[in-house]
């Protein structure tokens, strides 16, 4: 039976709870000591990563189709994703048998499309459109059209926004603690605006604050002009996270229901990836360390309180990691890019050799001889111990009088370079 109402309820979301019953894992709360210990504070971190499809989207996607009329499900479903609301409606529709039409960009992993296939199975079928979502979103709502297959938006929808909320009655139900702060991953806001629903009324003392990453600001600005925005341009790294319109639906309850909205730098994110694989053997993905690396930036204000950080999926592609090493580096100022210009006679490598300090690494560099020219540019990457060093090192390239140009803060030249 369809659930038609204006605004997600707390009814409905028990009722999602129960739908979702046996075809969900209850993900646990786990106590993080290492954050704990270096914040201050009690840190837990609520384990969506570990869910079926091991992002939350299977809640929201399996509640909407649960929710509908089986006339409506036997026209089909159809959906856009370039991720995990892909994964989380094949797998519904392979546990509903009911057939579904997923496209995708063509540009998206082939990892992710394997997992679509393999979720989904004979129940669904992919359609590789365009170089971006938005050409598989309007591809999707063609085919809705000419179809009358039901579309299953991946946030902008009261039912998906209630599947998304049983998150939220999880970690109220396991937490045995006050919760001070919950800390939610915003892309569209599906996720957030279930989850505030819940604790706006279950506990309204808990500051609820939804991080975005810091090239794709979309509930930010919107919440800042008072009205949802398209963003123009947005940096696709957090992809799970990474839209440039947010929902409707979800802005109206996001501007009410949320304390702030914090925006993260995608380096610090990678950092975070980082940090929770090599500490704590958990693989996130970008959009599932957002909120891991938002401690950082709200480390005064948690000092001695009680923090649940929602780890959102760990849908991570391995081929992906030197990438996400590199922007880790990057952040953390621990990896410089230089064009420097040689003098075109023997001995001027060595020379700039010495001008490295004892734990400087040359982890780049590509030079081309210039026979007609006095000098020949390479371009030279250089990864520190600590971020200290660098100074000393620029000291030393000035002082020996090394002609460089500095990359790092020119992003137009860094890019086309890098």
């Amino acid at each position: 039976m369809d659930t038609a109402h204006s605004a997600p309820t707390l009814d409905n979301i028990f009722l999602a709870a129960e739908r979702l019953r046996g075809v969900i894992n209850h993900t646990p709360i786990f106590y993080n000591a290492h954050l704990s210990e270096q914040y201050q504070a009690n840190i837990y971190l609520k384990r969506e990563d570990l869910q079926t499809v091991r992002s939350y989207k299977i809640r929201g996607a399996y509640n909407k189709m649960a929710s509908m009329s089986a006339e409506a499900l036997a026209g089909g479903i159809v959906c856009a994703s370039a991720g995990n609301h892909a994964q989380g409606v094949a797998y519904a529709c392979r546990k509903m048998l009911v057939k579904g039409a997923i496209f995708m960009p063509t540009t998206t992993p082939q990892q992710k499309i394997k997992q679509v296939r393999l979720f989904g199975k004979e129940w669904i079928d992919v359609h590789l459109v365009g170089d971006t979502y938005d050409d598989a979103y309007y591809a999707s709502k063609e085919y809705q059209t000419v179809t009358n297959a039901v579309f299953v938006h991946p946030f902008d929808d009261l039912q998906v926004i209630e599947g998304q909320g049983t998150v939220g009655l999880e970690i109220f139900k396991d937490a045995d603690f006050k919760i001070d702060y919950l800390l939610m991953a915003i892309g569209g806001g599906g996720l957030a605006s279930g989850i505030s629903t819940v604790f706006k009324q279950l506990s309204p003392r808990t500051k609820l604050i939804g991080v975005e990453p810091e090239g794709s600001p979309t509930m930010y600005q919107a919440m800042q002009d008072g009205h949802v925005v398209t963003l123009e341009h947005i940096d696709k790294f957090v992809d799970g996270a990474a839209v440039r319109r947010a929902g409707d639906i979800t802005f109206e309850i996001c501007s009410k229901s949320l304390d702030k909205v914090i925006l993260v730098p995608e380096g610090k994110v990678c950092s975070s990836i980082l940090q929770l694989y090599n500490e704590e053997a958990i693989v996130a993905e970008p959009a599932g360390a957002l909120t891991v690396a938002a401690l950082d930036l709200i480390k005064d204000e948690i000092k001695g309180k009680n923090v649940v950080a929602l780890i959102s999926g760990g849908n991570n592609d391995i081929t992906r990691t030197e990438e996400i090493k590199e922007r880790s580096l990057l952040y953390e100022g621990l990896k410089h890019y230089f064009i420097i210009r040689f003098p075109q006679r023997s001995g001027a490598f060595r020379e700039f050799l010495n001008v490295l300090g004892p734990n400087d690494d040359i982890a780049r560099f590509e030079y081309v001889k210039k026979t007609n020219r006095e000098q020949g540019p390479a371009l030279v990457g250089i990864e520190l111990k600590n971020r200290e060093d660098f100074a000393p090192l620029i000291e030393r390239m000035d002082a020996n009088r090394v002609v460089y140009e500095y990359l790092n803060d020119q992003p137009d030249l860094f890019q086309f370079m890098v």
